[in-house]
Formats: structure tokens, C-alpha cells, sequence
């Protein structure tokens, strides 16, 4: 019973019950509080960026948009073939009427078709199309044909090539210069001009797929007791290209001796068939390899019917790529220098002259100015051995010169015409600065005695060496000076011969094709010729290209 319904005096029961002062519903509070009321269940704050909630009932429900592919995936190697594809034809471009194709008659005599573009025939485009001597960022696709400029280091290469047939010498150098100086064409042009003439064309396209480890390899003991490195797939690659482009003269030329092979082989195949069978099978690639290898660098015997060899022409692009630690690794996790790659090494063995050439032959290098790696001793040693094959040059034009001193009774008896002529872009130009010193000296001399003097100034440049702080690596220090064994003749350093831009009349020769072949939409004339030789680069042929053809797409 609550106390609040009784009275204090008699303890009974009020008949009336008592009003509290307060409502029966009313919320207690603190007397002077003026603290908020304190709920039961307070509302909860709404959560930030919440949905609303789904309506019940029946809804439409739509799934995401998802986009299924329908295209089958590419083939593997597909999407590098489609990087690499050629294209050597543009049906939309003009054909040009008159054009001469390079050929064997035409290679004896190509002194008369320097400053022209020439053709290639189709059988040379099929042999060189199996050696990937065609590159995709070329500007073949432009035109109707595929067709070079001859050149003046063209006409020197054919000469070259046609003294070594005759000699059976051997003819080393690299090919250097800026990028889009024309190094790959020109090595283009030399394999055409071999083809032609014979030769068997053995030619490595990119040096750089030979050591980037995109290829399987494997360790072989060698016979001195180190390990070498061997490509299977890759030399079963090569060895199918090298049997496309020079199908018609293996053919004709078979096997010596019996050769050392997992598998039995007739005794008289020919060196096609043997060829082929190691591009089939990429187990036999590399035994293949070394017997054909050795085959072709064997004295030729013509009296024997099959045992003919001819001169051979072997050449590679991107020297860069094997003068360096290659991307591949050693048991041990160190890298593999790519000298220790055999097929890099065979070439390498060529190039320096440690493996000759019984027969002649030309061994043409071509290093790459576009993405290029750092290799500072093969940098160095191109400096230097250009500098060294501008000396030699330099000398043979002074010793022609001193050779007419017994016939002359006075100095101005003697011929300078060689002088006169001599081409802008022959010699660098502290040669040729030189040579027009020596030339007003020689014109202003008084006796005999005071020109002989005169010309007996040798190698003009002094030859730089390479700094003892900064480490070296000998194995290309090997390659490009090889060292001096106090034996015979002296040895010098593989020669290095650079590139220079195109001169005008070579300039104006290749624009006009261009014009002819609907490319280039302007007249030719000495001003126009003028502009773009000297907006390219003083020619670089490649900037030539881009700024008359390439400009208009």
C-alpha cells in the first residue's frame, strides 16, 4: 500500500486519494540541470552515403554489362610476327619507268650508277627476304618496288668485294654512324651484291633476339675445360634461313667427310639436305651447325666435283648486343657474357681474324644507333679505330702523291687533281682541313727538296688510350685491337668505317625517285634539294626520307 493514501494521524485510508504535485508521466530531471533528457532507445545517426532501402515486391533485375569476347586468342609468336612483318609493295605508288635493277653485270660497273636508285630483282628480294634483311621500320611500303641508292660507300664495298673474289683476301669492318645513316641498307646492299655474284650469304639479323634469354639454352663442355652456351631453337632458325637464301648453290656442294652426328648420314648429302635437317630438328641443330661450319671454311678443291667453295659473306646488325653480359644466367646465378655464347662467339672469332677464311670472304658488322645499350669499351675502341682507318687514308693519299716526286723537276709539275676532287663526306673534317693545309703548303713551295718535306707528314691524328681508372672488358678489347704478339706483320684493330650524310647530287637522286613515285609532290629543284639536305642533317638519309615522304602521313 503506498504511503502516500493514508492519514498520518489515524493510520486509515483517505477516502479521497491524494493529487501528487507531479503528472504520473512526467520525466524526473535534476532540479537547475539543464542537461539534454536522457531516451530509452536514442535515434541512430544515419550512416553516410547509405542506400535506401530495396522496395519489396517484384523488381526487374538487369545483370552488369559484361562484354564476353568472342575473338579466339592470338597463336603464340603470332603477335611478333605480325611486329615483324614486311611489306614490300605499294600498289597505290607510281611505278617508275627506267628503273635498272641491280644485277651482276651491273655490280662490275657500278662506279656509273653511283648518285642512282637501282632495283632488286626478284630472286635477290626472295634470298634476302629468308635472311630478314629487310627491317619493318624501313620505308619499303612506300613504294612500288623495293629499289636502293647507290651510293658512294656503295661503289667502294662492290669494288672491295670484287678485289677480294680475285685475291681470295679477307675484308673485316664495322659499320657505324648516326641513327638513320643507312648502316642496314648498305649491309643490305653488300649481301645483294654477294648473292650476285656467288657468294654464300650467311647473315645474322638481330643480334640483340640472340641474347635478350628469349631463347632456350644449355651448357656444353668445351675442349679446353670451360663452358660454353649453346641456342637450339635459335640455331635451327638460322640454319633454316641460311638454306632459303642460298638454295641454288648448296645444292650443288656436298660433304667432305662424314660428319660427327647422333643420327647416320649419307656420306655424299649435300650441304642443302644437311642444311634442312638440322632447321627440322633443333636436337641435331647445333652438331649440324659445326660440321657445315666447318665445311664451308675448308679449302676449296675444284678439281672434285661437289668440293668447290666459294667466297664467303657473313655479316650481323645490332653489335652492340654481343659485345656485353647477355641477359642469360650461369649455374652459379652470374651473367653470361656474350662471347660465351657459341654462335656469338663463332662470329666474333670471324670479325677479330682469329678464324680465317680459306676461301675470302667479307665479314661486315653494323652496329645500331637506336636503342642501343651502353658498352663504353666497344665505344671507345670505334672512336679510336676509325681514327686509326682516317690515318690509313690519309697516308695512302699523301703516298701518292710523294710517288710522283722522281718524275717532277719542278713543284708545280705536280698533279693535284686528286686533291681537287675529293669528295666533301670521304674524311672527317680535321682530315680534310689537313689536306687543304698540305695542298696551299704544297702550291707555295720552291724546290724539290722543301715538298718532300712536305710530304712526309703521317697520321695527322694522335690516337687515344684508354683511361687505366675506368675497368675495361678485355674479351672486346680482344675482338677490336687484338694484341701484338712480336710475330710477323703487325696486327691491327678490326677497321671501323662511319657513316656520313648523303651529298647533294646522292640527295637529289633519291628525290627524284621519290617524285616518280608519286611521293613526293613538289618539283625537284636545286633549291628544294638544298632545304631538305640541310634540314635532315647535311643528308642523313633517313631524315631525308622522313622530311620529303613521311611528312605528308
Amino acid at each position: 500500500m503506498s504511503s502516500s493514501t493514508l492519514c498520518l494521524r489515524c493510520l486509515k485510508r483517505s477516502l479521497v486519494p491524494l493529487e501528487s504535485s507531479l503528472p504520473p508521466t512526467a520525466v524526473q530531471r535534476a532540479a537547475f540541470s539543464t542537461s539534454p533528457s536522457l531516451l530509452v532507445n536514442p535515434p541512430k545517426k544515419k550512416a553516410v552515403g547509405a542506400k535506401p532501402t530495396a522496395r519489396s515486391g517484384k523488381s526487374l533485375k538487369l545483370a552488369k554489362n559484361t562484354r564476353t569476347a568472342t575473338a579466339r586468342p592470338p597463336a603464340p609468336g603470332e603477335r611478333k610476327a605480325l611486329r615483324k612483318r614486311v611489306v614490300l609493295s605499294n600498289t597505290n605508288a607510281l611505278e617508275v619507268h627506267g628503273l635498272k635493277d641491280l644485277s651482276k653485270e651491273s655490280v662490275g660497273k657500278l662506279r656509273e650508277y653511283e648518285g642512282r636508285v637501282l632495283g632488286l630483282s626478284n630472286d635477290s628480294v626472295d634470298a634476302l627476304r629468308a635472311l630478314e634483311a629487310f627491317k619493318p621500320n624501313q620505308g619499303w611500303s612506300l613504294f612500288r618496288r623495293p629499289a636502293t641508292l647507290v651510293r658512294k660507300e656503295t661503289v667502294e664495298l662492290a669494288e672491295m668485294m670484287s678485289d677480294v673474289k680475285e685475291t681470295q683476301k679477307v675484308d673485316r669492318r664495322v659499320l657505324a654512324g648516326e641513327k638513320g645513316s643507312g648502316k642496314s641498307v648498305l649491309q643490305l646492299q653488300a649481301m645483294t651484291m654477294a648473292y650476285l655474284q656467288g657468294w654464300i650469304v650467311m647473315h645474322f639479323p638481330e643480334a640483340k633476339e640472340m641474347t635478350i634469354a628469349h631463347e632456350a639454352y644449355q651448357p656444353v663442355k668445351l675442349e679446353d675445360g670451360s663452358t660454353g652456351y649453346i641456342q637450339p631453337q635459335y640455331t635451327a632458325h638460322l640454319l633454316s634461313n641460311f638454306a632459303k637464301a642460298n638454295h641454288g648453290l648448296l645444292n650443288n656442294l656436298r660433304l667432305s667427310k662424314e660428319p660427327k652426328l647422333p643420327v647416320p648420314v649419307q656420306s655424299n648429302i649435300t650441304l642443302l639436305r644437311f642444311a634442312e635437317l638440322g632447321a627440322t630438328d633443333a636436337e641435331l641443330a647445333w652438331p649440324v651447325w659445326q660440321a657445315l661450319w666447318a665445311e664451308l671454311l675448308a679449302p676449296s678443291q675444284p678439281s672434285k666435283e661437289g668440293l668447290h667453295r666459294p667466297p664467303i659473306f657473313v655479316s650481323l646488325d645490332g653489335l652492340e648486343y654481343i659485345m656485353r653480359d647477355s641477359a642469360y644466367l650461369s649455374a652459379e646465378a652470374q651473367p653470361v657474357h656474350a662471347h660465351d655464347l657459341l654462335l656469338a662467339r663463332d662470329f666474333v672469332n670471324l670479325l677479330s681474324g682469329s678464324t680465317g677464311l680459306p676461301n675470302g670472304g667479307t665479314v661486315l658488322a653494323a652496329s645500331s644507333a637506336s636503342n642501343r645499350p651502353s658498352v663504353p669499351t666497344l665505344d671507345f675502341f670505334l672512336n679510336r679505330n676509325h681514327l686509326e682507318t682516317c690515318n690509313k687514308s690519309y697516308n695512302a693519299i699523301v703516298d701518292r702523291l710523294a710517288q710522283q716526286i722522281p718524275k717532277l723537276k719542278n713543284p708545280a709539275e705536280l698533279d693535284l687533281t686528286e686533291l681537287d676532287n675529293l669528295p666533301p663526306n670521304s674524311l672527317p673534317p680535321f682530315f680534310l682541313s689537313r689536306l687543304d693545309t698540305l695542298k696551299s703548303r704544297v702550291r707555295e713551295s720552291k724546290d724539290i727538296a722543301q715538298l718532300t718535306r712536305l710530304l712526309k707528314d703521317r697520321n695527322p691524328a694522335a690516337l687515344q688510350e684508354w683511361n687505366p681508372y675506368l675497368s675495361i672488358d678485355s674479351r672486346v678489347a680482344a675482338t677490336m685491337k687484338p694484341s701484338d704478339t712480336g710475330k710477323g706483320p703487325a696486327v691491327v684493330g678490326t677497321p671501323v668505317q662511319k657513316l656520313a650524310g648523303l651529298s647533294k647530287t646522292e640527295a637529289r637522286g633519291i628525290m627524284e625517285y621519290y617524285a616518280q613515285s608519286g611521293m613526293l609532290r613538289q618539283t625537284v629543284t636545286e633549291g628544294l634539294v638544298s632545304e631538305r639536305w640541310s634540314l635532315s642533317g647535311e643528308g642523313v638519309v633517313g631524315e631525308l626520307e622522313k622530311g620529303s615522304v613521311r611528312a605528308r602521313f
